[in-house]
């Protein structure tokens, strides 16, 4: 009875052990891909599940988005300008048997499928696309490599291109570039503001020659201004109007002062009567 025993004993512990080696335990964001003896059974979902120790072989697939970061790329851009461009891409599996039947690793194949597009898609983009458009790039690149990775039920969710690197001789023209656009946008707006104020000008002064009144007022209160800035010189302007009667007179109080100073002659010096010494 003994034997028997220490047999049934061994035997559960064999079953144990069969059953504790061939249980496998996949997590929620898990599926589990199985073969049997090479063939393919039916995707795991997450849970228990038994495998048959030494005819089943499992492969875990993890569903969650993987962040990828792409390495830097030495392109030259459509305008012959030589960069630096990294990215990073956002990617998940959404079929985990073609993950594991149709590409042998999948993240790898992603990676350099992302290097090879990012290359191809800067180099059809001149700097100043690749400056400025970045989300029309990022988009092309993630349909260009979503494309490619379907098949392998491999989605690409995003692209980004991180960051660009252009020689720094590239950049100080890029700079005195900038430079000058924005001193030719301040000459541009200070035209502007002196054709507005030309005009406000001119519409002011036909205002102020409807009534010689208020011409006066103006003149007065530039007085009153100047005084208030406590300035030692004070220039006054005199409007032509008022001095104008007095220019119009001048030549002939001219022509008479000469006429009077050559036709008068001084009268003479009437003589002192002598006293009379006669005796």
């Amino acid at each position: 009875m003994s034997a028997w025993l220490v047999a049934g004993v061994i035997v559960a512990l064999l079953v144990l052990g069969v059953l504790v080696a061939s249980a496998r335990v996949l997590k929620e964001y898990e599926r589990g891909v199985a073969f049997r003896l090479g063939r393919l059974r039916p995707a795991l979902t997450p849970g228990l599940c038994l495998l048959l120790p030494g005819l089943d072989k499992l492969v875990r697939v993890d569903l969650r988005v993987v962040t990828l970061t792409i390495p830097p790329q030495e392109v030259i851009t459509k305008d012959n300008v030589p960069a630096r461009v990294n990215a990073v891409v956002l990617f998940q599996v959404t079929d985990p048997v073609r993950s594991v039947m149709a590409v042998e690793n999948h993240a790898v194949a992603t990676s350099q499928i992302a290097q090879t597009t990012l290359r191809s898609v800067v180099g059809r983009a001149d700097l100043d696309t690749l400056l400025a458009h970045r989300a029309d790039l990022n988009e092309d690149l993630a349909r260009t490599i979503d494309a490619q990775t379907t098949p392998w039920g491999v989605q690409v969710n995003v692209v980004e291109i991180k960051d660009v690197e252009i020689p720094e001789a590239m950049q100080r023209a890029m700079a005195r570039e900038a430079e000058a656009e924005r001193e030719r946008r301040a000459k541009v707006i200070n035209a502007h503001g002196e054709l507005q104020a030309s005009e406000e000008l001119r519409q002011a002064a036909e205002t102020l020659s409807r009534n010689p009144a208020s011409l006066q007022l103006r003149y007065l209160q530039t007085l009153l201004e100047l005084g208030a800035d406590q300035n030692s010189t004070v220039v006054f302007p005199l409007p032509i109007d008022i001095v104008g009667p007095f220019i119009d007179k001048l030549p002939h109080l001219v022509d008479h002062f000469h006429a009077n100073s050559n036709g008068t002659s001084r009268p003479p010096a009437e003589s002192t009567p002598q006293p009379d010494r006669s005796g």
